[in-house]
């Protein structure tokens, strides 16, 4: 059943892109593909089927718009930046970040599209760092900050989730120090965007306490962790797990403070925005985290 949810709102995309477009011809083709996956909608059999079909159409809708870059140029990045979310959910990162570089290549020749130029760069980054690409992920993200901070002030969510994201890729990288930094920028400001008791603002005080636990800096560590439990615990019974696994947390290194060495607990960072970074609706994924982001405009 979820896979058919998937592959009708696959279809749905990309008949939109083509409606957008006036091509009559692959529309009608389209529907058919939406009308055959409702029929066959809750047989799980067919689904790997109508995934296909679904990759058809959003092949389909790429042909179109790789013949409509020069006239439509920002529409077209767009719409490149939303078939990549498609592909994501269908786990072909590589399609949909090969997708989003399109999207990119257009929207930095538009300076007034800077903060979706940003947006595109920054889920780059976030695609690469799920891939595993760390190092090539550090510079989109880099590049995403301070486009965002430019375009919506050093203080907004989505620059926090970026900040976060690169303190995880210095961690992955074994640079606890400038992992240290990125958790304490993006901390204050999620602190002030989202309050210190939003749930990924606690994960962020989590990340910096991991940073300062891998450079050795046992005092900061507990006492950023002790943040992470009160934080926890103000949440009341719906955070019943969270506060336990952050109690064991404070726990192991209170252990390694006294010299005993313990086993590691994971980073997490954060997805961006959910949608559009010029909107607070809701936001956006390392544990990596896999929320994705949604339209970049």
């Amino acid at each position: 059943m979820e896979e058919h949810e998937k592959a009708l709102e696959q279809n749905e995309l990309s008949q939109k892109i083509l409606k957008n477009w006036g091509l009559s011809s692959e529309l009608l083709r389209s529907e058919i593909d939406a009308a055959n996956m409702q029929i066959a909608l809750g047989k799980y059999d067919e689904a790997i089927n109508t995934l296909k079909d679904s990759k058809r159409c959003l092949e389909i809708a790429c042909g179109i718009l790789d013949k409509k870059e020069t006239v439509s140029p920002i529409e077209v990045a767009e719409a490149y930046s939303e078939i990549s979310m498609q592909y994501e959910t269908m786990n072909e990162f590589e399609i949909a970040i090969s997708l989003l570089k399109r999207s990119l290549a257009l929207l930095e020749k538009q300076p007034q599209e800077q903060h979706s130029e940003g947006s595109v760069s920054a889920r780059i980054g976030w695609l690469l760092l799920l891939k595993g690409e760390v190092p090539q992920a550090i510079p989109y993200l880099e590049s995403a900050a301070e486009i965002l901070k430019e375009s919506f002030g050093s203080k907004h969510f989505g620059v926090g989730y970026i900040y976060n994201n690169l303190g995880a890729a210095y961690l992955e990288l074994d640079r606890p120090q400038s992992a240290a930094q990125m958790f304490a920028i993006a901390k204050d400001i999620m602190d002030v965007s989202l309050g210190p008791h939003h749930v990924d603002s606690i994960e962020t005080c989590q990340n910096l306490s991991k940073a300062y636990s891998a450079m050795g800096s046992y005092p900061l560590a507990i006492e950023f962790q002790r943040r992470v439990v009160d934080a926890w615990e103000g949440h009341g019974a719906s955070a019943e797990d969270e506060l336990r696994e952050a109690q064991h947390i404070l726990e192991e290194l209170m252990t390694k403070a006294r010299g005993t060495s313990t086993n590691q607990f994971p980073t997490k960072a954060l997805p961006l925005p959910q949608h559009s970074l010029a909107s607070r609706n809701s936001h956006p994924n390392v544990s990596f985290n896999q929320n994705s982001a949604g339209s970049m405009r």
